[in-house]
């Protein structure tokens, strides 16, 4: 009996931890933790004393782990903040009112623990950096991150740009990787800055056609949003633009970064597809096209891009 109820507590803790991951989808990170590894592979090869001498796989590896971990708590971080902040709004709305916090499944006390726990654990991770490899920047830059990152839960409450903010968040991962590599190297691979404003258009345009979903709902309480604002048709064309300018970006990388090859090139063809495709299916299928042109094709560019860019710069 006595171990029951020691059990009890735990057990408790552990299913609140799996219904908040459940609740934000961790699957999700597919978006953004790609495109960090791809940071980290452009500035791979410069760690050491000499330029392009080929790549520590012993020392790169221990900062690719630390890299992904830092990755995973820095997004549930943000998408607590998202699910915490937005609780009421989510409960009134019938597409959200699900959701854990909204709903009730989970407290606010609880979100404020976890928030607090992915908080440290990312802050941990990052310090990790300068105690193993010397390299304390991530641990300087560590709590500024937090900070911007969850900002965009607010901006849906002030203005319409909030998709370019989420957009933003995203794009610091490749950065945020090469710099946890090395800054010293990062003048050594300049792509890796169209890559962040690749991520940056793409993400806010696919985010514009994820807020479709709440177009009605957003106006009808005052919420900001291209959507809200422009409307549908206007709305999905400035998707349109914002995914444009995500290929343009990627175009500018390919040139500036000489490891970049045929099969970089491949992948942005691939991109391309993708993107139309999803356009395509918004345009035919309207709010039942959403889940697909959101999560699986966007899945598809993420994961098809960062691994034609990583294999292109180690073969």
């Amino acid at each position: 009996m006595l171990n029951q109820d020691a059990t009890a507590p735990q057990a408790d803790i552990l299913s609140k931890f799996l219904i908040a991951m459940g609740d934000i989808k961790l699957a999700h990170s597919v978006f953004a933790v790609p495109f960090a590894i791809l940071g980290a592979f452009l500035v791979a090869p410069y760690l050491g004393d000499a330029p392009d001498h080929g790549i520590d796989w012993a020392l790169f590896t221990k900062m690719l782990v630390l890299i992904v971990v830092c990755m995973v708590f820095a997004r549930n971080w943000a998408m607590l903040v998202n699910r915490v902040v937005d609780a009421k709004i989510d409960s009134k709305n019938p597409r959200t009112s699900k959701r854990a916090f909204a709903s009730g499944s989970l407290s606010m006390r609880d979100g404020y623990l976890l928030l607090v726990f992915n908080a440290i654990a990312f802050l941990v991770a990052c310090a990790l950096f300068g105690f193993f490899f010397g390299n304390w920047w991530p641990m300087i830059l560590g709590v500024p991150v937090l900070l911007w990152i969850g900002f965009y839960s607010f901006t849906k409450r002030f203005t319409w740009l909030c998709h370019l903010f989420l957009g933003g968040a995203l794009a610091a991962s490749p950065i945020a990787a090469a710099i946890a590599v090395g800054p010293e190297n990062i003048p050594y691979a300049p792509a890796v800055f169209p890559i962040a404003a690749m991520v940056l258009w793409w993400v806010a345009g696919f985010d514009i056609i994820y807020a479709l979903q709440d177009l009605e709902y957003d106006q009808e309480i005052g919420l900001s949003s291209i959507p809200s604002r422009f409307g549908w048709k206007r709305a999905a064309w400035l998707s349109r633009v914002l995914h444009m300018l995500a290929v343009i970006s990627l175009m500018i990388a390919w040139r500036l970064e000489p490891r970049f090859g045929v099969l970089f090139g491949i992948g942005i063809g691939c991109v391309v597809v993708a993107l139309i495709y999803e356009h395509v299916i918004l345009a035919k299928r309207g709010k039942a096209g959403i889940p697909m042109a959101f999560f699986t094709l966007n899945g598809i560019v993420s994961v098809v891009l960062g691994l034609a860019g990583v294999v292109d710069l180690i073969v």
